[in-house]
């Protein structure tokens, strides 16, 4: 199953909801894929301990190793059990980024890394983390997803960009689609948020997440759900994880 989480805007946490969904699956015993598809601004590899991985998404782009060479298994030892995380990360390196941004690559090339990756790591759940906003990377990504994984903030910039993705989304066919609203302060009225969110956009609001000071002090440094596995933040993040294991297709 493959999972697209994105946001309009950047600064969302959607990298870290990400990674910490991956965990929560992987707890479960499932095998959980991430690749990083925000090429000119990488950072989910930091948040498993990777600060300078030797293999990247754009050493595969650019046809120096395969999928098998440079998916990084970054399982964390606590978790114990069947379940794995891979990470293919982009590449942090400034002449790497440069590279990206000035000649691209192709985007078909992208889509056959997904399936590559499906299959080398035998995996059950694939997430993208994709780019802010609306590119045709983005799009692409989106066209291939089972599941398009929404994160905004309570504000009407994110809620009018939202919009505009959500629209395109279903043009393109996105099977299924669902919302996850983070950085809520706790005097707002979650409930009412809740229904709003989806009587707007017509499709379920798996979670509203807090504004965390707690997840903050770690500065994106690791995985939080590991950190503070009994915070309402993991535990609600546990909550999402179990809703989007209900969507996978049956086998």
């Amino acid at each position: 199953m493959i999972i697209a989480t994105h946001s309009y805007r950047g600064g969302t946490g959607k990298s870290n909801v990400s990674a910490n969904l991956a965990l929560e699956l992987a707890r479960s015993g499932h095998r959980v894929g991430v690749i990083d598809t925000d090429l000119p601004s990488p950072g989910v590899h930091i948040l498993f301990a990777q600060d300078q991985p030797a293999t990247t998404v754009n050493g595969v782009l650019y046809r120096h190793y395969g999928v098998d060479k440079a998916m990084i298994d970054v399982t964390p030892a606590e978790l114990g059990g069947e379940g794995r995380i891979w990470l293919l990360a982009g590449s942090p390196k400034p002449g790497d980024i440069a590279q990206i941004v000035k000649e691209g690559y192709g985007l078909e090339q992208l889509i056959d890394v997904y399936r590559d990756f499906g299959k080398a790591a035998d995996l059950d759940f694939l997430f993208v983390d994709t780019h802010p906003g609306i590119n045709e990377t983005t799009l692409m990504s989106i066209t291939v997803a089972d599941l398009l994984l929404m994160l905004l903030r309570p504000d009407r910039q994110d809620y009018q960009g939202t919009a505009v993705t959500v629209d395109v989304a279903r043009k393109l066919g996105v099977p299924a689609l669902r919302f996850v609203v983070n950085k809520a302060i706790t005097s707002l009225d979650w409930p009412n948020l809740k229904t709003t969110i989806e009587q707007t956009y017509g499709d379920q609001c798996l979670a509203i997440l807090p504004q965390s000071d707690e997840i903050m002090r770690y500065g994106g440094s690791g995985l939080f759900c590991l950190q503070q596995p009994d915070h309402p933040l993991s535990v609600t993040l546990r909550e999402v994880a179990q809703a989007v294991a209900a969507l996978r297709p049956a086998s």
